[in-house]
């Protein structure tokens, strides 16, 4: 049977899960310290942590700007994807900007990643451009894509 997966705001004592995420989910993952500085010290940063039976199984972040919603990072440790949790963090994310008084909302997403963009695109996100050479480990592109209605 299934556990609940809870979704709430992240603090700093739910880093140890995240960063176990992140470094599962990412070629160059970001610091423990980026993610302390995103939650104590930028105003304009929103993250939330998807959680099983007290563990971190997945994390999402935005930045709140002006009238739009930039998603920074979504991971879901390998073990969990293909769950659902995924669309649940950018269900919430979506509605944390709604109720902040976003009216839209952006992301980068790598073009080889299938999944992402299947998933952005089920959510009403749509391509609005390319980012030459974004990923620096890989020299990847990345596709921008924009959901105008949240």
């Amino acid at each position: 049977m299934k556990t609940e997966i809870i979704v709430r705001p992240m603090t700093v004592e739910d880093l140890d899960g995240v960063m176990s995420v992140e470094f599962d989910s990412f070629l160059t993952p970001w610091s423990r310290t980026a993610f302390e500085e995103e939650l104590t010290q930028n105003r304009l940063a929103r993250y939330i942590v998807a959680e099983e039976d007290g563990n971190i199984v997945g994390y999402a972040g935005t930045w709140l700007v002006i009238n739009e919603a930039h998603v920074t990072n979504v991971a879901v440790s390998g073990q969990h994807r293909r769950e659902g949790i995924g669309r649940l963090l950018m269900e919430k994310l979506m509605e944390l900007a709604r109720d902040s008084g976003m009216d839209s909302m952006t992301l980068e997403v790598r073009v080889t990643n299938a999944a992402a963009r299947h998933l952005y695109q089920q959510m009403g996100f749509v391509e609005a451009g390319i980012r030459k050479n974004y990923y620096s480990e890989t020299k990847e592109d990345a596709l921008i894509l924009w959901c105008e209605k949240l």
